[in-house]
């Protein structure tokens, strides 16, 4: 097991780094999220390719490979269509000047590069260990909440770049379909997808590969998620408050009554 953990967290540093050299020329920091589901296809993989084969093994290196390409392609087709770095990358080269290239390296992808080492803790796990444990309920069980909260995000995602595409949405706040109900269908979709996969990992009795899944729902909501993007949204989007008010945060609610 400490071997796997061990060569996984050089890999994922090689990896990360690997996309910083990437985002040099292209000035453009935002590839760091592209890269970011595939990032633990590629751990899955390592972890598997480490350990003695398993079901378990190949089941979560099938499920991550799933989910990372089909969240690539989501970020990597509205990357293309934006042609410019995401704000939050934007203010901090315009802090760091020309530090920033450097900077980034430490505070951007190697940052990535530990929460994905602590997020994949159950693929890491579900691989070294999988070989002497057989899959039985509890990965059944993890394989079904994985496959309908999966489901529910791309279904949110998709529902999200219909509204985005059309003109007439233009200033406008998304509050139909899924969105009815929580502000970030595919946030929740998200975090509920990484405890199915916990629950695959936690089927070879080490509980402890629980904080990948606990770190990515805190993440989806107090950081990187839910927080980070309606920080400023409201000013931008007046009717966004009045959004507030009637949709869930984050837990799939009816909607209450705007005042």
């Amino acid at each position: 097991m400490t071997t796997v953990l061990a060569t996984c967290a050089a890999a994922i540093a090689a990896y990360v780094a690997i996309v910083w050299a990437l985002s040099l020329p292209l000035r453009d920091a935002s590839i760091a999220d592209v890269f970011w589901g595939p990032g633990f296809a590629f751990v899955a993989i390592v972890a598997a390719s480490l350990s003695p084969p398993s079901d378990r093994a190949t089941l979560l290196v099938v499920l991550t490979s799933v989910w990372g390409l089909r969240l690539a392609l989501h970020i990597g087709t509205r990357w293309r269509k934006k042609k410019e770095e995401d704000r939050r990358y934007q203010a901090m080269r315009a802090t760091w000047g020309d530090r920033f290239p450097v900077v980034s390296l430490f505070t951007v992808f190697l940052l990535q590069g530990g929460l994905l080492w602590i997020v994949s803790l159950p693929l890491q796990a579900g691989a070294a260990l999988g070989a002497d444990h057989p899959l039985g309920l509890l990965d059944l069980a993890g394989a079904l909440i994985f496959a309908a909260w999966l489901a529910f995000e791309a279904v949110g995602d998709a529902q999200l770049a219909r509204f985005l595409s059309d003109p007439a949405s233009r200033g406008r706040v998304m509050e139909t379909g899924l969105w009815r109900y929580t502000r970030h269908p595919n946030y929740f979709g998200d975090a509920l997808l990484w405890w199915g996969l916990g629950l695959i990992g936690a089927g070879t009795g080490a509980l402890w590969c629980l904080a990948g899944p606990a770190l990515m729902s805190f993440l989806l909501v107090r950081v990187s998620g839910v927080s980070l993007l309606e920080k400023d949204i409201a000013g931008r989007r007046p009717e966004y408050v009045a959004y507030v008010r009637r949709t869930s945060p984050f837990l799939p609610l009816p909607p209450s009554r705007d005042p």
